[in-house]
């Protein structure tokens, strides 16, 4: 049923922008039995609507978008089935087709509520995992910059507080009193400072989940030091098994650090954290720096290197740091590349048949590994990467394109499996992950919020009066910006 206490329905569109639309219920007729909605985006097409409740006795749905045409348009449900969760309903405004609705459960975080300090990239992916799959996650923003360098601010609401003024410390401290989560990216002692650290919150909160994000933890040396993620993996051990023989540490793409060893560690430690509260009702300090949770990332690396053929020798002469010739990258004629990972004997054999390589001439183990990577690398660059692909289309031999970001959203497996999605500039951008059966993800690609843009809405939610707010404004405790403004 739809639900008249909330006033709400979340419905998405993967027809036009694929994003999660949350649309307010503005009349409720039991008579007539429609329901009429109010869209703040466009919702002018009804193809392939993922909502998350619906009415079986309603047989009617009427929806307004205010965006685009200000049309009223109702959908007639034809055809209710509990069994595949699925509706099947007829739209009289576009083409008068049939359109199959996917019913869904509810999501799996939702009425969970986060406050996310703007930071660089871990704190920001954590909170979008968390407002893809449900929660309300409020960004606290700074007044400077005007502009969000967070990329990661979609499904997102902005407030913009000034931490450093006593008002602006009184705003953080009510919202944390009816929040679930609180994540706070910042080096030791910055919180405390403000008296906005976790001994203070969840004093006024017990059942906050304080979720602190640093590079280098709390304690020790390096607490107060700045970081980046080649820094993280500096001191976490992992840098120093990056890169080939006899050359100096590679720096790798900031994902090891930032987002593996910060986000999703971080998001773990939350979801265990609200485990244990739904079991005492007290919430806790979640501790987590990249790190310690980039060396708890590399834990088979410490437990595997004395296994024979895996680890054991030096950087880059290991079986997977590409000192296996069966085990790399190889360019193709038209310069892309393919990824070679033949690392079981049925895998090698059948890629040396493809490349018309005689297996005693090269064996996989015990052999000269330059040698046979000089002969992988002479069949590969006589060939264009769709020429290989073909050849290996339909043999079991663990080798794939190298595709380019642009490539692998439009790669035709990805798209099978919905991997990616249309976000609000109309770029491709990937899908939430993993697919959830009963409690999915519902995609967005509503634009990231500007910072402030709900600044007002938020305050009148914890009973900030019009006259305060706007002292508030006056005083430049904080600041409220228009939707309409963009960001770098």
């Amino acid at each position: 049923m739809v639900s008249t206490d909330t006033k709400k329905v979340l419905v998405q569109s993967s027809f036009c922008l694929s994003f999660c639309e949350e649309i307010q219920i503005v009349e409720v007729s039991t008579d007539t039995k429609k329901v009429l909605v109010q869209s703040s985006f466009c919702l002018s097409f009804c193809e392939e609507i993922q909502i998350v409740e619906v009415s079986t006795d309603t047989k009617k749905v009427l929806v307004q978008s205010s965006f685009c045409l200000s049309f009223c348009e109702e959908i007639q449900i034809v055809e209710v089935s509990t069994d595949t969760k699925k509706v099947l309903v007829q739209s009289s405004f576009c083409l008068s087709f049939c359109e199959e609705i996917q019913i869904v459960e509810k999501m799996a975080l939702k009425g969970l509520t986060v406050l996310e300090f703007a930071g660089l990239a871990p704190a920001p992916f954590c909170g979008m995992i968390m407002a893809d799959f449900g929660a309300r996650v409020i960004r606290i923003d700074r007044p400077q910059p005007q502009y969000s360098i967070d990329t990661l601010g979609r499904g997102k609401e902005s407030i913009c507080v000034d931490m450093k003024k006593p008002s602006g410390t009184q705003i953080i401290k009510r919202l944390s009193e009816t929040s679930d989560v609180l994540i706070e990216p910042f080096r030791t002692g910055v919180m405390e400072k403000y008296g906005l650290g976790p001994e203070s919150l969840l004093s006024v909160n017990p059942r906050l989940i304080y979720t602190r994000l640093s590079g280098f933890g709390q304690n020790g040396s390096l607490a107060k030091r700045v970081g980046h993620d080649i820094n993280f993996l500096a001191i976490s051990g992992l840098l120093s098994t990056l890169g080939r023989a006899n050359e100096r540490p590679h720096a790798p793409i900031n994902l090891l650090g930032d987002f593996a060893g910060g986000s999703l560690l971080s998001l773990i430690g939350i979801l265990l954290a609200l485990r244990y509260r739904s079991q005492t009702g007290q919430g806790q300090v979640v501790d987590n720096n990249m790190t310690a949770g980039a060396a708890y990332l590399g834990s088979w690396i410490w437990k595997s290197q004395e296994l024979p053929l895996v680890w054991g020798k030096s950087k880059g002469e290991n079986l997977l740091d590409g000192g296996a010739a069966y085990y790399d990258t190889y360019e193709t004629s038209d310069g892309k590349y393919m990824a070679v990972g033949a690392l079981e004997p049925l895998f090698y054999s059948n890629l040396l048949k493809v490349l018309e390589l005689d297996e005693n001439d090269y064996p996989q183990f015990g052999g000269d590994q330059e040698y046979i990577r000089k002969a992988l690398k002479g069949k590969f660059l006589n060939q264009t990467q769709k020429y290989w692909i073909d050849k290996f289309e339909n043999i079991d031999t663990c080798c794939t394109p190298v595709l380019s970001l642009q490539e692998a959203a439009l790669d035709s497996h990805n798209k099978t499996n919905k991997s990616f999605m249309i976000d609000s500039d109309g770029n491709s951008v990937p899908s939430p992950s993993p697919l959830l059966s009963k409690s999915p993800a519902i995609t967005s690609a509503r634009e990231d919020p500007v910072i402030g843009q709900h600044t007002h809405k938020i305050l009148k939610e914890i009973d900030f009066t019009e006259e305060k707010i706007k002292e508030l404004i006056s005083t430049q405790a904080v600041k409220q910006n228009s939707p309409l403004n963009s960001k770098l």
